[in-house]
């Protein structure tokens, strides 16, 4: 095929090429669902990228609720999850702390202090 200048072309000649292209484009999505189905794989009609969609795992917090880790002096309360809230970014940026603001203030946690093993003379 020609390559053809789109600049040169009027509005019909352009309307004509562009059922060209979907007609083509029909007919190779047509020999595609054809070899997938002989394969054994359904297609949707959403595209390769969703054929195998429903047997990926999700997150196992995915869409549960938590509850909230901060509480601002108006009741606000933030889970921790996601972007700061602005009440919370306008507190942090006026100098206060973010421990200020916890619900369930836990102590910090201490570093551990790993015994080293002792190591077996040779003889």
């Amino acid at each position: 095929m020609p390559a053809r200048s789109l600049k040169g072309m009027d509005v019909d000649a352009l309307l004509s090429l562009r059922a060209e292209i979907d007609k083509r484009l029909d007919e190779k999505r047509n020999e595609l669902e054809k070899q997938l189905s002989r394969l054994g794989i359904e297609g949707n009609g959403r595209g390769l990228g969703q054929l195998g969609a429903g047997r990926g795992r999700r997150s196992a917090m995915k869409g549960r609720k938590v509850p909230p880790k901060y509480r601002g002096p108006e009741g606000d309360t933030w889970a921790g999850r996601g972007a700061r809230p602005r009440w919370l970014a306008a507190l942090l940026k006026q100098g206060h702390k973010l421990e200020e603001f916890a619900i369930n203030s836990v102590a910090p946690a201490r570093k551990r202090v790993v015994a080293k093993k002792s190591r077996r003379k040779k003889k």
